[in-house]
């Protein structure tokens, strides 16, 4: 089983016109203004380490004084614009602990500690540089997904919020051992329908440190559900193996975990009900999926080489002739829901 390889560094591209009306529609469009660039002004930096002194890679950045006052400023009315509608109230409890900067990977963020000095409670909100592509992929998770997140545009600027859990690299090499059978099961099952997600919503680069694993206690088990972090990759590249985990190495613990806990006819049943479940979220989000695969279908966010190799690939694995007569991404994408609804449709004859 080869890993799909990534050559080339996936390039930005812009919010085009219609996208940005769809993004005001559905209040994604930040009243505040800072920009990504004002934050690359910082006048010193530190390297951050973990707390078993490994170097992350990130570093902690500094501004003078002056710009700091503003920046923090800033940061703390985007935060209450993610989580408290812009209620300017709350500032006076909130403090800017630290601004990290990524040194490596595609859209070198910055991250963003925003503590609550009444409770010492904090979370993280990161900026980026907005890409069209990457909305996309926000908006897909946002809509498709159980789990909703929060991100605002301002001009080229994007600010999501931070999405909390295990990153999956870490879990495998510290918790997974740990778990018992039937949590490796669990485990299994959610990664076999987590890669089934992936592949039809066309999300890319789902490599371990991509996605977080998250626990949760129900009675008396724990319950894990894996999930997105990283929509840097949605519908740009051309190797349709790249849109699918179990091909990445630095999943492979996860691998011999499904060859070992479950049988074909599971992991097949498991697949149908992740397809089903994706077939009636399409269905039942109406004109807002709608909306936004329309502006998709007519804006460029990849290579016309990727696009015809993509576009081949899935012919091949599908048969099916809308795949190979798409025309642009959003269309593949389109494609692609469309496979999904028509085969849930036919499945259940309860459906209209």
């Amino acid at each position: 089983m080869s890993e799909p390889k990534m050559f080339f560094k996936k390039p930005s591209y812009p919010i085009n016109e219609a996208l940005a009306h769809y993004l005001n529609r559905y209040n994604r469009i930040s009243k505040v203004s800072i920009n990504y660039d004002d934050l690359l002004r910082f006048s010193g930096s530190i390297n951050v380490y973990d707390k078993n002194g490994n170097d992350t890679l990130w570093v902690r950045v500094f501004y003078t004084e002056y710009d700091q006052n503003e920046i923090d400023y800033n940061l703390k009315e985007i935060y209450s614009l993610l989580h408290s509608d812009g209620n300017l109230d709350i500032l006076q409890f909130l403090n800017v602990d630290a601004i990290d900067y990524c040194t490596f990977g595609n859209s070198k963020p910055f991250r963003i500690k925003i503590r609550n000095i009444l409770n010492d409670n904090y979370t993280y909100l990161y900026i980026k540089k907005a890409d069209a592509s990457r909305i996309y992929g926000l908006e897909l998770e946002h809509i498709l997904s159980p789990d909703k997140i929060n991100f605002l545009v301002f001009q080229d600027t994007l600010i999501e919020e931070h999405i909390s859990g295990i990153p999956g690299d870490v879990f495998m090499q510290t918790m997974l051992n740990k778990c018992s059978e039937i949590e490796k099961s669990q485990i299994a099952k959610e990664f076999v329908k987590f890669n089934e997600r992936c592949m039809i919503r066309l999300l890319g680069d789902m490599r371990a440190y991509n996605y977080v694993v998250i626990p949760s206690h129900d009675f008396d088990q724990v319950v894990y559900k894996i999930r997105a972090i990283d929509f840097d990759q949605q519908s740009y590249e051309g190797n349709f193996k790249i849109y699918r985990p179990q091909f990445f190495k630095e999943n492979f613990p996860m691998i011999k975990l499904i060859k070992e806990k479950l049988q074909e006819r599971s992991i097949e049943q498991y697949k149908k009900e992740e397809r089903a479940v994706l077939a009636k979220r399409i269905i039942s989000t109406g004109m807002r999926i709608q909306k936004l695969i329309r502006i998709m279908e007519n804006d460029t966010i990849s290579t016309e080489a990727h696009l015809y190799q993509l576009k081949m690939e899935l012919f091949d694995y599908t048969k099916d002739l809308n795949f190979k007569n798409a025309q642009s991404m959003g269309q593949i994408i389109n494609a692609a829901f469309q496979f999904v609804t028509r085969n849930y449709k036919n499945m259940n004859p309860f459906n209209v």
